[in-house]
């Protein structure tokens, strides 16, 4: 099982953003990263993509989405500010046997959490300190040998 953990791509500046913050989309340099990110990740091929509800998360994953053929699907759990939701949601994703590689693509905090508590659980991160650009994806592998074991690496935003 292969869990690619993405932070959505930059969008635009929520200061100067005027609508309800679940709808700012991303910026031209987000949407350009989301379209890399189609290209990076289509070869892990994943079977399952799961986001945030936020627009921003959503459109990150778009080309991924229409690339593969797979729909997205929508998780309140994944949003901004529900980290123990959010490590049960990708924790259930990551012990799942049903596929092999699935994307879920969130936001900093719970990324943030996320790693953590993997790293306090003896995840082998690499690089060993945590880190969630915006546009960045941690690629989160199960050991086939010994199932409880987390290897992480990341993957920063393309260019």
């Amino acid at each position: 099982m292969i869990l690619l953990l993405v932070r959505h791509a930059h969008a635009g500046d929520l200061a100067r953003w005027k609508g309800d913050d679940h709808l700012r989309p991303l910026s031209k340099s987000g949407r350009e990263c989301a379209d890399a990110l189609a290209g990076l990740l289509a070869p892990y091929r994943p079977e399952r993509i799961i986001s945030s509800p936020l627009v921003r998360c959503v459109q990150t994953v778009e080309a991924l989405a229409a690339l593969l053929g797979v729909e997205i699907e929508l998780d309140e759990a994944l949003a901004e500010g529900h980290g123990t939701q959010s490590e049960e949601v990708l924790g259930s994703i990551l012990s799942s046997p049903d596929w092999g590689a699935c994307v879920a693509v969130t936001h900093g905090d719970v990324i943030a959490n996320f790693i953590t508590h993997l790293q306090a659980r003896g995840a082998a991160l690499s690089p060993p300190e945590p880190r969630w650009a915006k546009g960045s994806t941690w690629v989160i592998r199960r050991n086939a040998v010994l199932p409880d074991a987390v290897e992480a690496t990341y993957l920063p935003a393309p260019e």
